[in-house]
């Protein structure tokens, strides 16, 4: 299937803008230079959310089109997901559990373990890593595995309700589902759904975009080009401003869900011909996986250099904060690069046997 313009190239984006945000919390934490009053309202999280958006509509139009076509397969689509996420989560869960029980107290370096290595090992194990980083102070190189989590979660329940139903119902029972969800979610009584952040709504929200698409119910917007106009200018807004930091938690996931489906089908599908061809853009986001998982690792040893350097004062704080973003940024791309290429890739190939 070919590859739907511009979603890399935000990819990339979503990842530069997660790594910006830790690097300057990080930073400020340890007292280094940092960006981090100049960053205002954080909105990480929000940037997964737009990532979870992003999977919904990809991963729902895939198997509604296989749907069409009597040619989903549950065993087909799960090995396509293992062979993807699995290789790289799973090296990223042994890394974390080593560096800060064997890495961390060999340097001396205090960080204090309040779990039980075995419920850890367990939680992260069967893709429950959204309880333990609730649960515990875990540290960021596991803490940023939630997302992947919830995701696989998703995986879980979405191939066989969807391989079960009838071609003709999906849509109507994804939406009567996502409704019915997101209400409960944001009731008081199953605030443990909150809690351990299972927002599988953002990643419905995509995909019913997608189906809707699919159907043809969007061509309008193909005429009334101010619809796709506003989506790209709301969602630039709510990052990069607090005009649409509403109060009421459930007004503000629904306007998250409408908006970044609308957005991410507007700059991919009714872009008025735009396509970013840029090849490390593009390139960037193929590998966005690796920046996401490894990011915090490099963070981790940026900053700890940079503490070390301290002392000495080799560099004044201009300089320490442009050199701390340049090692960052150059450093996580590098090895995500070496991760998709010598490691990934190898993975990834194997996918094809199951397209």
């Amino acid at each position: 299937m070919k590859r739907l313009p511009n979603l890399d190239v935000l990819r990339f984006f979503l990842s530069v803008y997660v790594i910006m945000i830790h690097l300057a919390q990080l930073s400020f934490n340890q007292q280094l230079p940092n960006y981090n009053h100049f960053i205002g309202e954080h909105k990480g999280n929000q940037a997964i959310a737009m990532f979870f958006v992003l999977s919904g509509f990809l991963i729902i139009r895939i198997i509604y089109r296989a749907k069409q076509k009597d040619r989903f397969s549950i065993r087909r689509f799960y090995m396509r997901r293992i062979l993807k996420i699995f290789p790289l989560y799973y090296f990223v869960v042994a890394f974390g559990f080593l560096y800060y029980h064997v890495i961390l107290p060999g340097l001396g370096i205090p960080f204090e373990i309040n779990y039980d290595v075995r419920v850890g090992l367990v939680l992260n194990t069967f893709f429950l890593a959204n309880v333990f980083t609730r649960m515990y102070d875990v540290g960021g190189v596991l803490g940023v595995l939630w997302s992947i989590a919830i995701e696989e979660q998703f995986y879980i329940i979405i191939a066989p309700l969807l391989f079960f139903l009838r071609k003709y119902i999906i849509f109507k029972v994804l939406l009567a589902l996502t409704i019915v969800y997101f209400v409960l979610f944001h009731l008081d009584v199953l605030y443990v759904l909150r809690k351990f952040k299972f927002e599988f709504f953002f990643i419905f929200s995509g995909g019913l975009m997608a189906i809707l698409e699919e159907k043809q119910k969007l061509e309008f917007l193909k005429k009334y080009k101010v619809v796709p106009l506003m989506s790209v200018l709301c969602v630039l807004l709510y990052f990069f401003t607090s005009i649409f930091d509403f109060q009421i938690l459930w007004i503000y996931n629904l306007f998250t869900c409408v908006f970044f489906a609308l957005f991410i089908h507007s700059i991919c599908l009714n872009n008025f011909g735009f396509e970013i061809k840029n090849k490390y853009l593009n390139y960037f986001g193929e590998i966005s996986y690796g920046l996401y998982l490894y990011h915090i690792i490099i963070i981790n040893f940026v900053v700890f250099l940079f503490m070390k350097l301290r002392p000495i004062q080799v560099f004044n704080d201009i300089i320490t904060l442009i050199l701390i973003n340049v090692l960052t940024y150059g450093l996580t791309i590098f090895v995500s690069h070496l991760s998709y290429k010598y490691f990934e890739s190898y993975f990834l190939k194997l996918k094809d046997k199951y397209r």
